[in-house]
């Protein structure tokens, strides 16, 4: 069975693995970033088979594409520097959200024919397998939004604090070719404050609001941390579908040079 096919969505013969690879060491917060992009293009040409890809970022802000049209733009890109964070422009996702290495990234690519028509299932069946993650990993988790979030999604995984306060625990985008998707999501699992500060500059310098209190972690509703999280990941994808495990090294050949390793900067106003 395809990891496409546990979710219901159509995709790649139920007869082909989902290949996990391990990405050790940060090729940069925009080089990873367009990596995704490198490795859904493959899919999409049929050089990349179903792919699952876990890493550790450097501190990061994603920006979505209506954030950089807005006047505060530039503020909030300083902002986002003077905190020590890379600020970037995606294509998949919404409004701004910040991670760092106490966050995991999972990149889930697939090709697949009915790609574009099972967007929304797509988020719904990820948001639950997500929260159940963490639920294993010791933290507490549900699906849906929640009132202030930054990055707001109906699917958002949120956990409560001992003292009630609901917070957000994983984020997720998806961006859809013809042929292909790409499901990306983080994790947010320890440290959280340096994550509320950055966020709480960069929406007051876009303009937007948003209420500080739901930047949280995993780690604040329960003793969870982040190798109990990749394993409790592993574990609920490999009851859903059969495993691979590949190396990332051998992944980054195989992409065209200019995907693999390219990347461009907020201020040349690209979007990753």
């Amino acid at each position: 069975m395809s990891a496409d096919t546990f979710l219901s969505t159509g995709g790649a013969a139920a007869s082909e693995p989902l290949t996990v690879v391990r990405q050790e060491q940060s090729l940069g917060a925009a080089a990873d970033l367009h990596f995704a992009l490198g490795m859904l293009d493959s899919a999409k040409r049929g050089e990349l088979g179903p792919t699952l890809r876990l890493y550790r970022p450097r501190p990061t802000v994603a920006l979505g594409q209506r954030d950089a049209r807005l006047p505060g733009f530039d503020d909030a890109v300083r902002a986002c520097r003077a905190q020590g964070f890379e600020p970037l422009v995606r294509k998949a996702g919404g409004r701004a959200a910040a991670y760092h290495q106490g966050c995991l990234v999972v990149d889930h690519v697939e090709p697949g024919t009915n790609a574009v028509a099972g967007s929304r299932a797509r988020f719904a069946a990820f948001g639950d397998m997500y929260a159940s993650v963490l639920r294993r990993a010791g933290a507490d988790a549900a699906v849906g939004e929640i009132p202030g979030e930054y990055c707001p999604g109906e699917f958002t995984v949120h956990g409560t604090t001992a003292g009630g306060r609901k917070i957000k625990l994983v984020g997720t985008a998806q961006r859809v070719v013809s042929g292909a998707w790409l499901f990306s999501s983080v994790f947010v699992v320890q440290d959280a404050a340096p994550l509320r500060r950055v966020l709480d500059e960069c929406y007051a310098a876009l303009g937007l609001d948003w209420n500080p209190d739901t930047a949280g972690a995993a780690e604040d509703t329960g003793t969870v941390d982040l190798e109990g999280v990749e394993a409790a990941l592993i574990e609920a994808y490999a009851a859903r579908t059969s495993l691979g495990f590949g190396d990332f090294d051998t992944v980054a050949r195989s992409l065209q040079p200019a995907a693999a390793v390219s990347g461009a900067t907020v201020s040349q106003r690209s979007l990753l």
